[in-house]
C-alpha cells in the first residue's frame, strides 16, 4: 500500500497511481509511477502519457519496470504547492500531455437549473436568486430520475415550450444529445499546486469540481482522476456563444494529482459512485463545503464516452474527459443574492478518497505564470532525451 498523504488515494496499492512530474535539471516532464511511498520513473516505457495509456497490458508492464527512484512522494506534493509551476523546481504535472481535454456540461439536474438561470439573468448575478424561485417553481428541482431523451424528457420539454421556459441548457440537460465541448487545449492543464486561472473581466465564476477519465485512442476507460473545470457564470450566462472565453483561459483547467487505473478494485462502478467533495476557503474567512454525488449524474459515463468518440470523431492520441459537476454554487458570499464568486487567492480542493486530492489557489489568468511548454517543446525535449543526442 501507498504511505498515506492527504492527497493520495487511501487504498491504492504500488503502481496503479500514474502520472507527470516536472524534471528541472532535464526541463522536462518524467512519467512516473508511485511505488512504496517514491516516485518511479516509468518514461523507458512510452515516450508520452497518451502513449503510455495505450498499452492494453499496461498495468502490468508497470508492474514489471525496474525500480527508477526520483524522490518521495510526500516531499513532491509538498513541493509542488510551493512551486506552483515554476521550472525550477520538482513538481507534479498535470497527468496527460497531447490528449484532447473535452468537457460534458449539464450532466446533474441542479447544474442544470443553474445554467438556465444564468442564461435568463443574462450573467446579472443580482437577478440569480429571483429567477431560481421562479424557475423551480415552473419545473421542480428534482429531475434527477428523468432520463435525457426519452418519452418522459420529450413530454417535459413540450409542457416547457407550451410555459415560454425552455432553454439550451435544458435541450443538452434532458434531450437526446449531451453536450460535449473542447475545454482546454493539449498541455495546458495544470496540475496539484499550480495557481487556477479566472479571466480578470469575469466578476461572477466558480469552480467545478469533477471526476476526469482518461480515454485511450480506441474510447477505452484506462483510469480517472480529479479536475477543476473553473467558470465564468458571467461570461457564458451572457451567451453560450462565449464559451470559449468562458472556459478556456490560462491555468483554467487543473487535473491530478495522478491518474487512478482501472483494476479489479477500481473500475467504472467505482466512478459511478464517488463522491467528490469541495472546500473552497478565502483569506475574507470564507468558507464553502460541497459534496458532488456521481450516483445523480443523468447520463452515464460510458455514454458520455460514446457520445465523445466514434465513427463520427476520432481522438488518435486519447482524451481526458469531465464528467460535469452537482455543484451549484448558491451561497451567498458578497452580498444577499449574488451567490458565490472567487476572491484572489481563495485556496480550492477538490478530492475523494479512492483519487486523492487536487489543490489550487486561486488567481486571475494574466497574472498566473504563462503557459509556454506546449506540444512543440515536448517534442522537443524528446528529441533531446534520446541516447547519444
Amino acid at each position: 500500500m501507498n504511505e498515506f498523504h492527504p492527497f493520495l488515494p487511501q487504498d491504492a496499492g504500488n503502481d496503479r497511481l500514474i502520472g507527470r512530474v516536472w524534471d528541472p535539471d532535464a526541463q522536462g516532464p518524467r512519467l512516473v509511477t508511485v511505488r512504496d511511498g517514491m516516485l518511479h520513473d516509468i518514461s523507458t516505457l512510452a515516450p508520452t502519457f497518451s502513449a503510455l495509456l495505450e498499452f492494453d497490458d499496461l498495468t502490468t508492464r508497470i508492474a514489471q519496470a525496474p525500480d527508477a527512484p526520483l524522490l518521495a512522494v510526500s516531499d513532491c506534493l509538498e513541493a509542488s504547492l510551493d512551486a506552483e509551476g515554476d521550472p525550477a523546481t520538482w513538481h507534479l504535472l498535470a497527468p496527460c500531455d497531447l490528449q484532447a481535454i473535452k468537457a460534458c456540461g449539464v450532466t446533474f439536474a441542479s447544474s442544470m437549473l443553474e445554467r438556465v438561470i444564468e442564461e435568463q439573468a443574462r450573467g446579472d448575478s443580482q437577478k440569480a436568486a429571483t429567477l431560481r424561485e421562479t424557475v423551480t417553481s415552473l419545473i421542480g428541482d428534482d429531475l434527477s430520475r428523468l432520463t435525457p431523451g426519452s418519452a418522459e424528457a420529450e413530454a417535459l420539454k413540450a409542457k416547457l415550450v407550451e410555459l415560454d421556459v425552455w432553454s439550451q441548457y435544458l435541450e443538452v440537460g434532458i434531450g437526446p444529445d449531451a453536450e460535449v465541448f473542447t475545454k482546454s487545449q493539449p498541455m495546458s492543464a495544470v496540475g496539484l499546486g499550480h495557481r487556477v486561472g479566472i479571466h480578470p473581466a469575469s466578476k461572477w465564476n466558480n469552480p467545478e469540481p469533477e471526476v476526469v477519465l482518461a480515454v485511450d485512442s480506441r474510447g477505452q476507460v484506462r483510469g480517472a482522476t480529479l479536475g477543476n473545470d473553473v467558470n465564468l457564470r458571467d461570461v457564458e450566462g451572457r451567451s453560450a456563444l462565449l464559451l470559449g472565453k468562458a472556459k478556456d483561459n490560462n491555468a483554467s483547467c487543473a487535473i491530478g494529482p495522478f491518474v487512478r487505473l482501472f483494476d479489479d478494485d477500481f473500475d467504472i462502478d467505482s466512478v459511478r459512485a464517488l463522491e467528490v467533495t469541495l472546500d473552497v476557503r478565502g483569506e475574507d474567512g470564507f468558507h464553502l463545503d460541497a459534496v458532488s454525488s456521481m450516483n445523480q449524474i443523468s447520463r452515464d459515463p460510458l455514454d458520455l464516452v460514446g457520445q465523445t468518440l466514434g465513427a463520427h470523431h476520432q481522438y488518435p492520441d486519447g482524451f481526458m474527459l469531465f464528467l460535469g459537476t452537482l455543484f451549484a454554487p448558491t451561497q451567498d458570499r458578497d452580498t444577499q443574492g449574488s451567490g458565490f464568486t472567487h476572491h484572489l487567492e481563495d485556496v480550492v480542493t477538490i478530492a475523494t478518497p479512492t483519487l486523492g486530492a487536487l489543490v489550487n489557489r486561486v488567481d486571475t489568468s494574466d497574472r498566473i505564470r504563462p503557459w509556454q511548454f506546449g506540444s512543440g517543446a515536448l517534442l522537443s525535449y524528446l528529441v533531446r532525451q534520446r541516447p547519444g543526442a
